[in-house]
């Protein structure tokens, strides 16, 4: 696995590292020892994944709040998204600000993304689907948004969404 640095303290992209032969090719996508070797978050408690019917489909910003707050590791196994997260941590110097990348099937780019950060995305494709690998359990009465549209973050999306639940319509602006 190969980590590289975002502009958010903690946020890595995690690309594989192929072994390629006459089969075609091996990469390891996780493993506990590499990331515990780099002060990462290395345990997984639950893993989900979401499909998205349509292009422009937008999920996010979502977060748990402590004692819940959790790490996660995003990967688009099929088609892509444009793949986004906020700091919301108030003791860190990027608080506030957003980091985006790229994910898709044919990339097969990750996304490590630390607790206190809030994590959404924009389907680029029609059929899209993401795989999230989550440090703690989902509690319902932890789960917090925040609007994706937020001036206080000026995300620069690359278009407008078309579908977004009602559920994360009405998340409020950051402070």
């Amino acid at each position: 696995m190969i980590f590289t640095e975002t502009p958010i303290a903690g946020v890595l992209v995690i690309d594989v590292e192929r072994h390629d032969d006459d089969r075609g090719f091996f990469a390891r996508t996780f493993c506990e020892d590499e990331l515990r070797a780099g002060g990462l978050e290395p345990h997984v408690a639950q893993c989900s994944i979401s499909w998205n019917r349509l292009r422009g489909t937008l999920r996010g910003l979502h977060y748990q709040a402590p004692p819940h707050a959790e790490t996660k590791i995003v990967r688009c196994t099929r088609g892509a998204i444009w793949d986004v997260v906020v700091d919301l941590r108030s003791d860190s110097a990027t608080c506030r600000q957003w980091t985006g990348v790229e994910l898709t099937g044919e990339n097969r780019r990750a996304l490590y993304i630390p607790a206190g950060l809030a994590h959404g995305f924009l389907t680029r494709t029609d059929d899209s689907e993401v795989l999230y690998m989550m440090s703690t359990t989902y509690v319902a009465g932890a789960a917090r948004g925040v609007a994706w549209d937020d001036p206080a973050f000026a995300i620069q999306w690359p278009f407008e969404p078309v579908v977004i639940s009602e559920r994360d319509r009405s998340h409020p602006r950051w402070l």
